[in-house]
């Protein structure tokens, strides 16, 4: 099991508490955003959440990056009756990982999101209805791109981290290579530099399942019914990815739901066929396909070493300190990548720390361990800190 939290960590005291999302309008049509594409895109709302207090001299400031299905909502509780935190609630707020008594902590929805930054769902001024698959192709970088955007809205030049696993991680290597001047130091958990053909497969089947449902409609059901059986689907698949067989085991095995004896028919009849279609039909309620679409095919693109002419000469380009997560039983993005990355770290001369944690629970243990990770991550925050203050 992951290692729980104490009493007092998983009270809502020590949470950030009831937290407001924030919308800001970071492009218009005389300020566009450039994207990777070519195209100038605009206009752009941002929604972001904040925890803690920017000190005097702007330099506690930590940009938190969510992965795929996230979004700004990292921490803390919309409301005194929501009974469910941000997505990384354990390791945001008082004596967590990311102390808010120390820093400043951001969160954003990303570019082609559906939690309120603009995406696909969101309105064209030209059409008055959703763009659809009118919306701009989008990359890790166009993401970066904009949260720098928002970052200079917050009035803050330098950023003390960068943290984020999965798409989250791709994003804080964007940020620390595309931007050294404006990163101090980066935490990259269980990512990669670019996506193996493994990974780029998988998310290509949970895009034929969204396009092949035939309430897709080329991408243009918004006022109709939503293609939530291509959507669910897309979302099962994904989920399995990020588990593992020793979690899937252990929380499941062969058990059957509510009976004793095989049905010898085709229902749901084990536990992790039903776990699964749980999970589909809850993310139906809070995704939308399209953005699912945009935001695996940014990942798919996403490969540093051809945007930068090779890992080496990509990191040689910054001089932020890393430290760099992966977990033994994650085969989504397994250690050897992240092992990678280390190696094209240390040839470039940067300060980095790996470490590769023992965890069942496959590419979701950067979400669910967050004992051993609070250790790691508040040390070496409070390092940064210390350097950046000397």
């Amino acid at each position: 099991m992951p290692e729980k939290n104490t009493e007092q960590d998983t009270a809502r005291g020590s949470s950030v508490g009831v937290v407001q999302p924030q919308d800001i309008q970071l492009a218009d049509e005389d300020n566009p955003l450039i994207l990777d594409n070519g195209r100038s895109f605009a206009p752009i709302n941002v929604r972001y959440e904040t925890y803690g207090r920017l000190n005097k001299e702007r330099s506690n400031a930590v940009l938190i990056l969510h992965a795929f299905s996230g979004d700004a909502h990292a921490a803390g509780y919309h409301s005194p009756e929501d009974q469910k935190p941000g997505w990384w609630d354990p390791m945001i707020g008082p004596g967590r990982a990311f102390d808010t008594t120390k820093y400043f902590i951001i969160s954003s929805n990303v570019l082609g999101g559906c939690q309120g930054t603009t995406g696909p769902a969101s309105v064209s001024p030209e059409t008055g209805k959703p763009y659809g698959l009118s919306f701009p192709v989008i990359t890790i970088a166009d993401m970066v791109r904009l949260q720098e955007r928002l970052i200079d809205a917050l009035g803050i030049d330098r950023l003390l981290a960068v943290a984020g696993g999965s798409m989250g991680g791709m994003q804080a290597l964007e940020w620390a290579v595309g931007y050294p001047e404006r990163v101090r130091s980066a935490m990259v958990l269980s990512s990669t530099a670019r996506l193996n053909a493994q990974g780029i497969a998988f998310n290509a089947v949970g895009r034929n399942a969204i396009t092949t449902d035939c309430r897709w409609a080329g991408g243009d059901y918004y006022g109709e019914e939503t293609p939530s059986t291509g959507l669910a689907i897309a979302r099962m698949i994904g989920h399995i990815t990020y588990l593992s067989d020793e979690s899937m085991r252990m929380k499941f095995g062969r058990r059957l739901q509510q009976r004793a004896t095989y049905g010898y028919d085709f229902s749901d009849q084990f536990e992790v066929e039903s776990y699964l279609q749980h999970q589909g039909d809850k993310f139906v309620d809070r995704f939308d396909a399209n953005s699912y679409l945009y935001l695996s095919k940014a990942m798919d693109y996403f490969d540093m070493s051809e945007s930068y002419g090779g890992l080496t000469n990509a990191f040689s380009r910054t001089g932020a300190k890393f430290l760099v997560i992966s977990y033994s039983s994650d085969w989504l993005y397994p250690t050897y990548q992240s092992k990678e990355m280390v190696y094209a770290m240390m040839k470039s001369g940067l300060d980095v720390t790996f470490i590769e944690l023992a965890s069942p629970y496959g590419h979701d243990s950067f979400l669910l361990d967050a004992g051993r990770q609070t250790e790691l991550i508040s040390s070496f925050l409070e390092k940064a800190y210390a350097e950046s203050t000397e």
